[in-house]
């Protein structure tokens, strides 16, 4: 088994139960492959940095797993097909990081603050 980030977003028009559908669809084909997600991160509705197919924010997700290669290159083509992601990167990582990514340890400073942009 291999270490793998999977990040992924979902247009803005979709309802934050629909997001978690296809986080779901996504770890099902993890699980059907043996696999194993370590943890899932919803990042919320974020502004894009330049609009992708139209769209200027999409609902970010983060995944942690652990999966053979087959599994990935399946992710790959459902994701691909899924009309509701705009965009998908997956990254082999040496270790998984079980720990608040960056985009969260920042949502977390923001609230606390009381500062939201």
């Amino acid at each position: 088994m291999r270490f793998y980030e999977v990040v992924f977003i979902v247009r803005a028009d979709a309802s934050s139960s629909h997001v978690g559908a296809v986080t779901n669809a996504v770890v099902d084909v993890v699980k059907e492959f043996g696999g194993e997600v370590t943890k899932t991160e919803f990042c919320g509705l974020r502004h894009l940095a330049y609009p992708i197919k139209k769209n200027k924010s999409g609902h970010y997700v983060l995944l942690n797993v652990a999966v053979s290669q087959e599994c990935v290159s399946e992710l790959e083509r459902r994701l691909v097909l899924d009309e509701d992601v705009i965009r998908f990167l997956i990254v082999k990582v040496d270790a998984l990081d079980n720990n608040p990514s960056a985009l969260m340890r920042r949502n977390i400073r923001e609230m606390q603050s009381g500062d939201r942009t």
